[in-house]
């Protein structure tokens, strides 16, 4: 059983080295390795894993061992199988679940935005996405993608399985920004489809009023979802810092418009202001796990302070 266990996660390592994307940085994939991507609120999965489940009573029973991995509660440690391996194992319990990974990816036309030399938003998405679907893979839970313009651009469900993890990573590769967005319509459809208690990690500009994320949000939450937000920002949206006349197009149509930013410039940054904070209570009211992200931002770091903020208290002293 633990031989299992530890012959799944050598295959995923495996088959990540011969990998040749770049979106997946070795490097990156090191650093945060040890770090475990763990739920805020119980899970309900398929096979045992790492992860609270809502099930109690005479569902608590010896399943089988697991390979330590950093973050796992020490107590649950078998001396005995340390005793005669020399290696750590986790005891795993039928009450203990698997996870069920689905990201969610903004693939409208306002993802493909940034400055010249830097990351598009989409670039930087597909780095987030990747790399988390590679760590929950690795830790044995399952993964699965949707991509969502105007409408869904593409619909994976979670599996377990490094076949499966292969498929979503060529999906992202060749994932785009275009049209119109429908997230407000994506998220309903996502809590109707995805079984409850999943982690649903929602990777957009949010480029839509905070009224209409309000009931997809809710939504989510009331299918008992962990939800998980990297609002991605370019720096030059918030401070507005152009300093000649310029034009200014609409990604997600094909409005455009010449202004001279000194006009405007108060009056922008007004309102840029106004919808963060109208997002916020949004975010806050529906217990949602928000990260706001500047493509300027490096995202090993972020993925790192997301990671470890999801870390129990007992796992981190």
């Amino acid at each position: 059983m633990g031989k299992s266990a530890h012959s799944t996660t050598k295959n995923l390592d495996h088959m990540a080295v011969k990998l040749d994307r770049d979106f997946l940085e070795p490097r990156v994939l090191g650093r945060l390795a040890g770090l475990p991507l763990h739920a805020r609120f119980p899970m309900l999965g398929n096979v045992t894993g790492r992860h609270r489940s809502p099930i109690r009573g005479s569902s608590l029973e010896f399943a089988q061992y697991r390979k330590y991995v950093p973050g796992d509660d020490t107590r649950r440690l078998d001396w005995r199988a340390y005793a005669r391996s020399d290696r750590f194992y986790i005891k795993e319990f039928e009450a203990d679940t698997n996870l069920r990974l689905c990201l969610v990816v903004d693939t409208s036309g306002s993802m493909k935005y940034g400055i010249d030399g830097g990351m598009t938003k989409i670039e930087y998405a597909r780095r987030l996405a990747g790399t988390l679907a590679y760590l929950a893979s690795r830790q044995g839970d399952a993964v699965g993608l949707h991509c969502s313009a105007e409408e869904f651009v593409k619909e994976i469900p979670p599996k377990r399985s490094a076949a499966h993890l292969r498929f979503v990573l060529d999906e992202l590769g060749k994932m785009d920004g275009e049209g119109a967005t429908g997230l407000d319509k994506a998220l309903h459809l996502v809590a109707d489809k995805v079984s409850p208690r999943a982690l649903i990690v929602i990777i957009s500009d949010l480029f839509i009023e905070p009224a209409k994320l309000k009931s997809g949000f809710q939504h989510l939450r009331y299918r008992k979802h962990d939800v998980a937000v990297f609002h991605l920002l370019e720096q030059a949206e918030i401070d507005f810092s152009f300093d000649r006349p310029i034009r200014f197009v609409d990604r997600e149509g094909n409005n455009s418009v010449l202004a001279d930013p000194a006009m405007i410039a108060q009056q922008y940054r007004t309102a840029v202001q106004q919808y963060l904070d109208e997002l916020k209570v949004v975010i806050r009211d529906a217990m949602i796990d928000y990260n706001v992200v500047t493509l300027q931002d490096k995202y090993d770091d972020v993925l790192a302070s997301f990671l470890l903020g999801r870390t129990p208290k007992t796992a981190r002293s």
